[in-house]
Parts: C-alpha cells; structure tokens; sequence
C-alpha cells in the first residue's frame, strides 16, 4: 500500500504543487491510516470501502480528537482515493460521501506575558540540551515562525549580526527580524551545544536532537509540553500558542495588520483578521473587568 502513497505524495509535490507544509500533513495523515488498515489486517487500498473509513474515523473521534482534526483527516483520505480514481484505479472513492460535523471552533489560546515570560525562563542553560530548548523557545516567540518552518531551519537560514532569518519555503520564503535576547541564545547555542549535539560534521539543521539528527515537530511538541509542567501553567500550550501569542502581543502594541501578516507569511489576508478581532474582544474585556462603573 505504500507505492500509493507515494505516488499520491510525488503527485502532490509535481502536479499540485504542494508546500511542504501541505505535505507533511497529507504524509502524517494518511501514513496513520495505512497503520490503521494493517492492523485490521487489510492489505488492498483498492478494496476500501465506505464503512472501513467510517470505522477510522470513528475510532478517531473516541480517541478524543477533536472534529476539525477529523475533518482533515477524512479530507486527506478523500483526496488519496480521488486521486486513485481519476487513474482508474478504483471505480468510487469510498469517502466521498463521508461527511464530519467539525463542532465549534475552539478559541485561540493566547498567553498573557507574564506567562510568556515564566515559559521562556524555564529551560536553564547549563548544558547543550537546556541551551538548545531556550534558544528554541526564544527563537519560537520572537519571530512567530510555524513549527514546521522551525525545524526546517538551516545554519545558512540564520543572519545574525542582522538579527534576523529566512524561512519558508522557495516559493514562500521571507526575512524574520528576532529581538536581542533571542540573537544571544541562538549565538551561545551554537557556540556552546550544537557542536556536541551534533555527529555529522556537514549537518545543516540548525536544532539537532541527542542524536545528533534534524529536531522533528513531534519532539518540539513535547518540549513545549515539558516547559509547561515545569512552569506550573495550567493553560494548555502548543507550539501554535506561542504563534498566536506573537501575533496579539505584536496587535495589542500598536503593530498593523499588514506588517503581521508578513511577519507571519499568511498568504491570504484573511487569516491574519482574527488577531485583530481577538486583540479587539481582549480589550473590551479588560474594560468590563477593571473599568470601575463598567
């Protein structure tokens, strides 16, 4: 089954198109339900049919996730069998007619910044792997940048008596200025814990793991979720808050929308207005709440 995949993955990259963003999801998506069609012991992606998807799904749903991450994923599988079909592999896509009620659009959580602070001060730099996950963590507040776009980060992306970086895709890619005190941590990281974190003497991955490889989004994933315990925040932090967090510090002092979909290499506009819908709902709540006749 896994020939589909990548030929339905170098489709994606030739004829689509595809970011590399774009493609790691379809990757991560679709690679967790070919796991799932091995352990039901089926070995024939052509012979799928529509209540095999159903009962992905649903096991999906009882793990917890919520609806719009099962949206993607039946949009992902949907897209595998379309493509499947338009080559004449198989004469119906057995999700296409599958449909996922994706529930309410959970708020954005946002960090206040004393939280901000209190994250960012946990990871003590006394040894390589401190000092490489406070440079991380900095580096992540201070630009705003995805995940994805992190630990994709070469040494030739890093300009840092300029402080400031390139990240993104070829296509996409665009300049990211960092404030001092990220600029430091990433300049004592890379003198003091990137040379023993690393094996490969040509590696060019900026954030290396123990093992000497490229940092993946799982293993930064957890590491937020490492700080945070340690920090003692109950409020539940991804890499993504400290995302959005950048962009509302940045609205709630005076930046413009134009200039923070730049930073944050939204393509359409749109995706950046719901900063300054939330930065707008943020104040009219803090004059409810300390305004003394409000």
């Amino acid at each position: 089954m896994e020939e589909y995949l990548t030929a339905f993955m170098t489709f994606l990259s030739r004829e689509k198109g595809a970011s590399r963003g774009t493609l790691e999801a379809y990757h991560r998506d679709l690679d967790a339900y070919l796991h799932f069609l091995a352990r039901e012991q089926i070995d024939d992606l052509l012979g799928v049919n529509r209540e095999t998807v159903e009962h992905y799904l649903a096991q999906l749903l009882e793990q917890g996730r919520a609806g719009t991450t099962v949206a993607r994923n039946l949009s992902s599988i949907r897209s595998l069998y379309q493509y499947l079909e338009e080559k004449g592999d198989i004469s119906q896509n057995p999700a296409g007619e599958i449909h996922i009620d994706r529930g309410e659009k959970k708020p954005l959580k946002i960090l206040t910044n004393q939280e901000v602070e209190l994250l960012l001060d946990q990871p003590k730099a006394v040894d390589s792997k401190g000092c490489r996950d406070k440079a991380m963590l900095e580096l992540m507040y201070a630009t705003g940048i995805r995940v994805s776009e992190l630990i994709a980060l070469n040494l030739s992306d890093l300009d840092l008596p300029r402080r400031r970086l390139r990240c993104g895709d070829r296509e996409h890619s665009r300049m990211v200025p960092m404030y001092e005190t990220a600029a430091q941590c990433l300049e004592e990281y890379l003198k003091k814990a990137r040379p023993y974190l690393v094996h490969a003497p040509d590696e060019q991955a900026l954030f290396v793991n123990c093992k000497g490889g490229r940092f993946s989004r799982q293993g930064f994933w957890k590491l937020v979720k490492h700080y945070q315990q340690t920090a003692g925040l109950t409020k539940g932090i991804t890499p993504q808050t400290l995302r959005h967090s950048f962009a509302i510090h940045l609205m709630e002092n005076g930046a413009d929308l134009r200039s923070i979909q730049q930073l944050l290499g939204h393509t359409n506009p749109s995706a950046t207005y719901i900063y300054a819908k939330l930065a707008k709902e943020r104040v009219q709540d803090v004059y409810h709440r300390t305004h003394p006749r409000a």
